[in-house]
């Protein structure tokens, strides 16, 4: 699939910023692609506080969608380099054509791989018969040694194993998961699978240690380590150093279906932009060039009955390289210090052998915590407790799946040096603002 937005923003990406949380939940945004009977996928990576899961660095979840509605897929040629593209369906049929000569069919549990190192271009089109299109579009960043790879098309379908104890079944696409092996090569080593979580069921999976992991939920419901929850279309992180993947479906009655991901940490910056993945702002608009003067640096897809997409117009600003910063951490809790909610009284405390030291305070406004005022006691000063309680805090918000407003001065501030809360940090609007006042009776 195509990145089809008008002005595709310049995202510079790099693996973890610095110390990672264990356990993370992304939220997706909207994208539409296209006008005003266009699909509108959830994109899920790359995002401010995470670009990459491995060497995956783009994740789009669409539908279902009423092709009737939508009008279905239909993208016209259309160029990528630096990057392999993973297509996989759960409802419909994509028709697919590339420069390669490649002319091949996307179908529910079955997985098209395109590598577009050095250049390639391509077509997807819902085929007539489609009535509701529901699936995955996925991109791998190629590793610098092999981002100019010779165009390549692969066609795999992966047979179904079972999960142990019943729990319900995998189909694994990439890489390698419960005994089953994908054939099909990538550059780096990658994980790929589609679960089906049967209800109530609970697994651990066996995993590569060295390997994070992400689980974009598809339907249903799933809890992983330490009883997070995720919801339809969020995406959870695991960091490395997890042996064993532990999921559970809480639903009594309905199946859960996820897509795994993994991949050792990428230790690369790379440059998205449009359908491009590379290493600098020259190396984006040469492709860019390239793609618009006709070059055979992409080839030419036959069989498809229209002109090409042209490409956008690049951002006046160039992107300078740099890596996300890294955060300034505060001392980790020791022994003697704890962070705790105490719930009834809307606020985090910080014990220090047992004693409040401090606290942040919050109201709840929907999926919305409002932290709106935060104290240490004079006694404890000077020992950084508050970097702590707020850093932990915030980690319990994401590990809750809210959003958090900062009203209180002391959490906007910790927020404009430690960049890994953009991705769930919202605005305190005047009328938050004004419902917060209304809230504390003041």
């Amino acid at each position: 699939m195509s990145n089809t937005e008008v002005h595709p923003p310049e995202v510079l990406c790099t693996s973890s910023p610095g110390p990672a949380a264990r356990v993370e939940i992304l939220t997706p945004r909207s994208v539409p692609l296209g006008g005003p009977r266009a699909m509108t996928v959830r994109r899920t990576l790359p995002q401010r506080a995470r670009s990459l899961i491995g060497a995956w660095c783009f994740a789009d979840h669409y539908g279902p969608d009423d092709v009737a509605e939508t009008g279905g897929m239909d993208v016209a040629p259309h160029p990528h380099i630096g990057l392999q593209t993973v297509s996989w369906l759960f409802t419909g049929e994509i028709e697919h054509r590339d420069s390669l000569g490649s002319h091949a069919m996307v179908r529910p549990g079955e997985i098209n791989l395109m590598t577009g190192g050095h250049g390639i271009a391509h077509t997807e089109v819902s085929t007539p018969s489609t009535t509701v299109l529901h699936g995955v579009q996925l991109w791998v960043a190629l590793p610098a040694e092999h981002r100019d790879a010779p165009r390549d098309f692969r066609h795999h379908v992966p047979e179904p194993v079972a999960l142990p104890g019943g729990a319900g079944e995998a189909r694994v696409f990439l890489g390698s998961l419960l005994g089953s092996v994908s054939p099909v090569p990538t550059f780096t080593p990658l994980l790929g699978a589609e679960l089906i979580l049967a209800p109530g069921a609970t697994v651990s999976l066996p995993v590569d240690e060295s390997y994070e992991h992400g689980l974009l939920l598809d339907t249903g419901a799933l809890t992983f380590p330490g009883g997070h929850r995720l919801a339809p279309a969020e995406l959870g992180y695991l960091a490395p150093g997890h042996a064993t993947v532990d999921i559970a479906n809480p639903s009594a009655d309905e199946s859960a279906r996820v897509i795994l991901l993994g991949g050792p940490p990428f230790g690369e910056e790379i440059v998205m932009w449009w359908n491009f993945v590379g290493r600098s702002h020259d190396e984006i608009a040469e492709a860019r060039a390239a793609w618009e003067a006709r070059s055979e640096r992409f080839g030419v897809v036959e069989g498809y009955p229209g002109d090409r997409l042209p490409a956008p117009t690049l951002p006046n600003i160039r992107l300078q390289p740099r890596r996300n910063p890294v955060p300034q951490t505060p001392p980790a809790p020791d022994d003697t210090t704890q962070v705790r909610l105490a719930a009834e009284a809307h606020r985090y405390e910080i014990l220090v052998e047992g004693t409040v030291a401090g606290f942040t305070e919050f109201r709840d406004h929907g999926t919305r915590r409002v932290f709106f005022h935060t104290v240490v006691e004079d006694a404890y000063a000077g020992r950084g407790l508050a970097s702590v309680l707020v850093r932990e805090a915030l980690n319990h918000v994401r590990s809750s799946g809210m959003h958090l407003v900062p009203v209180c001065p002391y959490v906007a501030k910790y927020l404009t040096k430690h960049d890994g809360f953009r991705d769930i940090t919202d605005e305190a609007t005047p009328e938050i603002r004004s419902w917060l006042k209304a809230e504390l009776g003041s």
